[in-house]
């Protein structure tokens, strides 16, 4: 039996000596690279954090203390020491999540995946412990360097910062990258800071002393006074000379550090050293991601941040390659425009080659700007940008575009800027779970005024939309496509005059209008499985793409006053979606056709691929063609419009107690 077998809950590493804990962090890293190799996930991260997580659970007890993981993609360590072992069905259906969970353990706190958040989480909690009568219990936080780019880890500190009594220790997980290499100031200054003993800074006798010397020299009269100024600043200026960490100070917060995160012992005197303190302390953290495998160290991209399948000895995918992803498209059509415009820049939060900008950048790297995990001011920003004569193209997941909603409406719709937001990943994303579904922003758009959205179904018309898109310079336009591969192109049988597609007409030349389909982005396979479904039980219909959900073209009002029933498939929450704001212009025009919205329920959804989610929730073909069937024979609510000569169906009508 190997150490890491012996682990079933933090207090067993109390037992290991410390030639016991550098082979459990080999076990670790080993264990790591064979599992998550078989079922893919952000290897890189957490073979940077073996040895600061150990050292958290040594030095503080969890769950008493809470542990917060800003993000939470680099708690896989924290699941192994915390009796979670079980990583062949990582990220799958029913299998551990890739984030904390509160589901799974009572170690896990914070679920939300969104950067920059642990320190707010800290905040509240440590306010919460005060206010009950258990301060003495700590707050821990991990937190990337990355995540500090993000302005809510500043406001968070801020208040933290005001409060010298409550325990908090944030470990700064300082490894120069977020996804990529970390950007900006931030990322400057802690390159800046060397090593320097904390220990005595720190220690309470430290701090009693200088308050002592404050009192009795401001005290003294003028000269006291003089002398205390005069004393504090040299005192600053040679501390500042010798390790530069004014930065956290001059907020009010302690600073340990830097040391080296990858040696456990030094690790542990710096978290003791914070805890000693019992006040607000910063940890600063140097680490490596990817750290003890040589694939991963050498991948100059993003250090396996996440994988897929790959070879544990190589690193290399197992997954045969070939196929076209969405971004892939987007990134290539997207540096061709920008060679066309030179007012077409790019902006990127911490994730220039996932959301594929990197090619835009390669060519033409003084327009394209990531600004850190930073949605809100990407938005703002972006706004200036247009007001200056620029046309920004800001990509992010779309699940992303959540954080920066305030800015989109009031900073960018208001203004009537013309700026472009990509959003990758929309929809069910599948493994990454319910803060990584990108499946609440057609819900979110809709109620922004003037804006554009278009919802591409392949890979021809995301070319043709995003050019469309650029092309409006007195609106925010949003262009959104899924996650993974894209399928084939599916032409339309015609356009209509205000840009809708007409899919198909099932079955193929019969007249009659039974039911119209709206099938949004890339769902049209799926509407086109269903059309074929229901023409096999003698049900017409015809399935459009109205390529831009918003504003709602006219001529789907116009087909939905000519056909029986309306069904709107879609991939994001039936509450306020597509499907809800054609129904609403429909009966602005007076069209009294039923109408069936078929999406996602607003639920959080767990991890799972597409597939799988759909499945679960009844998003399939075979589901909503029989939903409709039932529909049109009058038996299931909304009902279809009566043939002419039919009576009214009355269906299943609930009792009211």
């Amino acid at each position: 039996m190997g150490l890491l077998e012996t682990i079933r809950d933090p207090r067993d590493l109390s037992k290991l000596s410390a030639s016991q804990l550098s082979a459990l962090a080999g076990e670790i890293r080993s264990f790591l690279i064979t599992n998550v190799a078989q079922t893919g996930g952000h290897l890189g991260p957490n073979l940077g954090v073996v040895e600061l997580t150990m050292g958290i659970h040594r030095v503080f007890d969890s769950p008493r203390d809470s542990i917060v993981f800003d993000t939470g993609h680099q708690s896989y360590v924290h699941k192994m020491l915390t009796g979670r072992q079980n990583f062949e069905t990582l990220r799958q259906q029913g299998g551990l999540s890739g984030y904390p969970a509160r589901a799974e353990s009572v170690h896990d706190i914070v679920e939300s995946s969104h950067a920059s958040s642990s320190l707010s989480w800290a905040d509240g909690i440590s306010r919460a412990r005060q206010l009950t009568g258990e301060s003495d219990r700590y707050t821990v936080v991990m937190v990337g360097d990355g995540a500090l780019t993000g302005g809510m880890a500043w406001e968070a500190l801020n208040n933290i910062a005001a409060d010298q009594r409550r325990r908090v220790v944030i470990v700064v997980n300082d490894n120069g990258r977020s996804y990529a290499p970390t950007i900006g100031g931030v990322a400057d200054y802690l390159a800046s800071l060397r090593p320097t003993l904390d220990t005595v800074r720190t220690h309470h006798m430290y701090e009693n002393t200088m308050d002592w010397w404050k009192g009795r020299l401001q005290s003294g009269g003028p000269v006291g006074r003089f002398a205390y100024h005069s004393l504090h600043a040299a005192k600053k200026g040679i501390k500042d000379w010798w390790a530069p960490q004014g930065l956290f100070e001059d907020i009010g917060m302690k600073y340990v550090g830097p040391v080296d995160g990858h040696d456990l012992a030094a690790v542990e005197q710096a978290l003791l050293t914070a805890k000693n303190y019992g006040g607000p302390v910063i940890v600063h953290a140097i680490t490596e991601k990817g750290h003890g495998y040589a694939p991963a160290r050498a991948n100059d991209e993003d250090q396996f941040h996440a994988v897929g399948i790959i070879d544990p000895e190589t690193g290399a995918p197992v997954a045969a390659g070939g196929k076209q992803s969405w971004t892939s498209v987007f990134a290539t059509e997207i540096a061709e425009i920008a060679d066309e415009r030179k007012d077409i820049v790019g902006i990127t939060g911490a994730m220039l080659i996932p959301v594929g900008l990197h090619r835009f950048a390669a060519k033409h790297p003084d327009r394209v700007f990531d600004v850190g995990i930073a949605e809100q001011h990407a938005l703002t920003s972006a706004a200036g940008m247009a007001y200056g004569g620029l046309h920004p193209v800001v990509a992010l997941y779309a699940t992303f575009l959540n954080r920066a909603f305030d800015q989109l409406l009031m900073d960018v719709a208001l203004h009537k800027a013309g700026v472009t937001i990509v959003l990758d990943r929309a929809g069910v994303t599948g493994p990454d779970g319910p803060s990584h579904h990108g499946m609440w922003d057609m819900s979110m758009l809709q109620i922004v005024p003037g804006l554009h959205l278009a919802a591409p179904r392949d890979a021809t018309r995301l070319k043709e939309e995003l050019r469309e898109a650029v092309a409006i310079s007195d609106a925010p336009s949003v262009v959104r496509f899924s996650k993974g591969t894209v399928g084939p192109d599916l032409d339309a049988e015609e356009r209509t005059e205000d840009g809708v597609d007409v899919l198909a007409r099932r079955p193929s030349g019969d007249t009659r209008n039974d039911v119209l389909i709206v099938s949004v982005g890339a769902m049209a396979e799926m509407a086109l499985d269903v059309a074929d479904r229901l023409g096999a039980q003698g049900i017409s219909s015809t399935v459009v793409d109205p390529r831009w959900v918003l504003p709602v073209p006219r001529s789907i009002i116009s087909m939905a006053a000519a056909h029986r029933i309306v069904i709107v498939i879609e991939d994001g929450v039936r509450a306020g979606g597509v499907g809800s704001r054609i129904r609403q212009e429909m009966r602005a025009a007076g069209v009294d056709t039923a109408l069936n919205e078929v999406g996602l329920p607003a639920e959080f959804l767990d991890h799972g691929t597409r597939a799988e989610v759909l499945e679960r929730v009844g998003l399939t073909a075979r589901q909503v063609a029989h939903d409709v069937v039932a529909q049109v024979l009058g038996t299931k609510v909304p009902f279809a419009r009566p043939l002419p000569g039919q009576p009214a169906p009355t269906g299943q009508i609930p009792k009211i107690n």
